[in-house]
């Protein structure tokens, strides 16, 4: 199987076998594929689903949500977690509405420039908005293409630019068939070229697979053990943003000392998040970063 054939058995399998999901449906702009991309990023589909929709259904548009606060963004975002990216979103709504008349351009360049756009999400947006030619290559990909072409059981920690290189020489010269082949790539990595119980019976690429052929001698995926939750400074962030969520204006210190008790930790934990932006002191009170209805 040469790759351009290894291209056509992905995009062949994706027609038959991807998962229904809303950003995926035709029509679907620029503006609600770039937020899941940001939505996606560490966070499993089943819990982005809900949320990306009440995002769209709340701000369809940047300048919808370039016209809010910062403040009802954090609130938005809930518990998907890594926080940060909500205030990248209304960073990046801002400069549509200031660079693009509100628009999310097609231009890679441009997108790159944009607040909290990335190699990934830049490429990402270019190709599955756009229909353009270039290498979407996350977790998934990369891990597919080091076992499909290298041999190798995975592709490490971080994307290098020969993994671009790599994902690049797989696609279809056609725009439109390569970002297609894009998400088909993507789609086989997260369901079965997975990095502990990859299905290999079950993979279209499986007469193309070099770490197939090798035997699978080295053990599948990463051997890093998952980071722990409870206890760290990232659980009591998280406890203080749901107060500061929920509150609409200021909220004393004292109230959210009841958070938790260890006073280094929480101390900490509070600093960190004024050091991300995400939330600022107004005397004796915390707020939402760029909460308006401060007294």
């Amino acid at each position: 199987m040469s790759k351009t054939q290894l291209a056509a058995a992905a995009i062949r399998w994706y027609d038959e076998n991807a998962r229904d999901l809303p950003w995926r449906e035709p029509g679907v702009g620029a503006w609600p594929i770039l937020v899941s991309e940001v939505m996606l990023q560490q966070t499993p589909v089943v819990r982005v689903l809900p949320a990306w929709r009440a995002w769209l259904t709340r701000w369809p548009v940047p300048a919808a949500l370039a016209a809010d606060t910062p403040a009802e963004a954090i609130r938005m975002w809930g518990r998907l977690g890594y926080p940060r990216r909500a205030l990248r979103l209304h960073e990046c709504a801002s400069a549509l509405v200031e660079r693009h008349d509100g628009a999310v351009p097609a231009d890679l360049e441009q997108l790159l420039a944009l607040p909290g756009v990335g190699s990934y999400t830049a490429r990402a947006v270019a190709a599955f908005a756009y229909g353009q030619r270039y290498p979407v290559v996350d977790t998934n990909v990369r891990r597919l293409v080091a076992r499909a072409v290298a041999g190798e059981p995975d592709a490490g920690p971080a994307t290098r630019p020969a993994d671009l290189v790599a994902t690049e020489a797989l696609l279809p010269a056609h725009p439109g068939t390569a970002a297609r082949a894009s998400a088909a790539f993507m789609e086989l990595g997260a369901l079965i070229c997975t990095a502990r119980s990859p299905r290999c019976v079950d993979c279209p690429l499986a007469t193309r697979c070099a770490w197939r052929a090798s035997g699978r001698t080295a053990p599948p995926g990463p051997t890093r053990r998952p980071q722990r939750y409870a206890g760290t400074d990232r659980q009591v962030r998280g406890k203080l943003l749901a107060v500061l969520r929920e509150t609409t204006g200021p909220v004393p210190r004292d109230r959210l000392d009841l958070v938790w008790a260890d006073d280094l930790q929480r101390s900490r934990a509070l600093a960190g998040l004024i050091e991300d932006g995400l939330v600022e002191m107004v005397g004796d009170t915390c707020v939402l970063a760029g909460d308006h209805a401060v007294d």
